[in-house]
């Protein structure tokens, strides 16, 4: 469920924390992570949404909190392309295109369609996904448990983990 399809005041069935530990944890499995840090490269990190920049304004906020504590700081090591659709579906592909032609070296894709976005346009680029509802069944990742390719991140599929919950 994209978070546009939400309810207003509904929460996010992805709490924050989680999201942004493991979009962070995401980030520093990509390549630039060291590179960054001990060369003073500043890391360029795409971010991709079907959402308006104003409902998108709390994950990118979480996203942002949770890796400057982490040590990554905007101007200083991380710098933010952010690309946002405004609930227009069909803009994502070329804002998808934009973010690989800005050279970011990560793209953190918020929901379904801008992973799948992400997805056609680079085979290269390392993309973590967030909320995304299916990843095997979307064809982002071979499994969860090795995904391959240069998709990572987290889903929203439960029923594989209600019974490990219980």
């Amino acid at each position: 469920m994209e978070s546009a399809d939400l309810a207003p005041g509904t929460r996010h069935p992805l709490p924050r924390r989680t999201f942004v530990t493991l979009v962070a944890g995401g980030l520093l499995a990509a390549p630039l992570t060291a590179g960054a840090q001990q060369t003073g490269k500043v890391a360029r990190l795409g971010l991709l949404g079907l959402f308006t920049p104003e409902l998108g304004s709390r994950s990118v906020a979480a996203l942002r909190e949770g890796l400057a504590e982490l040590g990554w700081r905007e101007g200083q090591n991380v710098h933010f392309e952010q690309r946002n659709a405004s609930g227009q579906r069909d803009r994502l592909p070329a804002l998808a295109a934009e973010l690989v032609q800005q050279k970011v070296d990560v793209i953190v894709a918020f929901g379904t369609d801008a992973t799948r976005a992400a997805k056609e346009a680079t085979t290269t680029v390392p993309i973590v996904m967030g909320g995304v509802a299916d990843p095997v069944g979307s064809r982002f990742v071979a499994s969860l448990a090795r995904p391959g390719g240069n998709v990572t991140g987290t889903s929203l599929l439960m029923t594989t983990l209600m019974g490990k919950q219980l």
